[in-house]
């Protein structure tokens, strides 16, 4: 028996930061991203009767059971295990994670990551979890659960899938897929880019730093993150009407923003990548995820583009091609897990 889950992870382009609880259930609020064609995935197969395995081909680690309750977030293999756990799979599994993009690199990997292995495990179980419910799952197991200084974007990006709005409120989140012209559509697919600048970092520091200053009510804080809300908005307008120029010079605004929400978002190296790319011909950008390393995206008129990627080539940047991925986490084969299941064939099953 084989099950194998995969979800995808993300770019933000507007409103990134207002999805932590500390900020959304006193102000509201409100995300534009895209889902992208790299996937983290989970592979599920019998084990042995004694235990639980996880194996990660990102942290190149291993764990298990016994897995206890006590359970803190502190990297490496505390998620899948929490996971795990709650699901309450006490033997007979062996659990593989691989993701296509290293971790910590701004692209939602950790999100994807959980909500891919709850699918997956969901399955085992005989459960067909819609997105709302598995996004649901993921946020609680990382925010409440494991306390990671995380927001909720990540997990619904990655269990909807596609190009959306996400509406962060004390009670609800809100889905709208970002409805655009069909060439607009083409245009900005092909004017985004992504350059990975060869630095992983953890985001938890940054993060850390915005949680408390946004739970303090820091004035400056909460002014800087209300903006890049407001910023967000004026995106989503742009991209409805298809006017990527101005929809480039937003995503330059809120960067300006963002940098300055925390200590350690950017750095005089990224800082610089960024002007070159800008005096190159890019409209716009910004340090995906959290900040402080991962990903450079940027979004330029396809003239400018290969004068941006031999400018960024030229300083050791490596660029990555990508495409949207309208899809969000499915299970790409399996049968749920009983104990005739062997007499049934693999189906091909996806998330409604």
């Amino acid at each position: 028996m084989l099950i194998i889950a995969r979800a995808p992870v993300r770019i933000s382009f507007g409103g990134g930061g207002t999805d932590i609880p500390a900020y959304y259930e006193r102000h509201g609020g409100f995300v534009v991203n895209t889902t992208i064609n790299y996937y983290v995935y989970t592979i599920l197969t019998p084990g042995q009767p004694e235990g639980v395995q996880i194996f990660s081909a990102d942290y190149r680690s291993f764990t298990q059971r016994p897995i206890c309750e006590d359970l803190i977030w502190n990297g490496d293999l505390s998620l899948p295990k929490a996971i795990v756990y709650y699901f309450n799979i006490r033997d007979g599994l062996t659990v593989f994670l691989a993701s296509q993009v290293p971790p910590g690199t701004g692209l939602g990997s950790s999100g994807s990551a959980a909500v891919s292995m709850i699918k997956a495990l969901a399955f085992w179980c005989g459960l067909d979890l819609g997105p709302k419910e598995v996004a649901e799952l993921a946020c609680f197991i990382e925010i409440s659960k494991l306390g990671m200084p995380v927001g909720k974007q990540d997990q619904y990006a990655a269990a909807f899938g596609g190009l959306s709005c996400f509406t962060f409120l004390r009670n609800e989140v809100r889905v709208e897929p970002l409805r655009m012209p069909l060439q607009a559509r083409r245009e900005l697919e092909q004017g985004l880019m992504l350059f990975f600048t060869g630095i992983s970092r953890q985001s938890s520091t940054i993060l850390k730093r915005q949680l408390e200053a946004s739970q303090r009510e820091d004035r400056e804080t909460i002014c800087r993150l209300t903006a890049i809300k407001e910023l967000g908005y004026e995106i989503r307008h742009a991209l409805e009407n298809g006017d990527l120029r101005t929809f480039g010079e937003l995503l330059h605004r809120s960067w300006l923003e963002k940098r300055r929400v925390a200590e350690g978002i950017t750095n005089p190296e990224l800082d610089r990548y960024y002007e070159i790319a800008r005096e190159a011909g890019a409209l716009g950008g910004k340090v995906t995820g959290a900040g402080g390393g991962g990903f450079l995206m940027l979004f330029c008129p396809s003239e400018h583009q290969a004068a941006v990627t031999e400018a960024l080539t030229v300083i050791g940047l490596q660029r990555r091609p990508f495409a949207f991925e309208d899809k969000g986490a499915q299970v790409l084969q399996g049968i749920p897990w009983t104990r005739s299941s062997s007499r049934y064939p693999f189906r091909v099953f996806h998330s409604l």
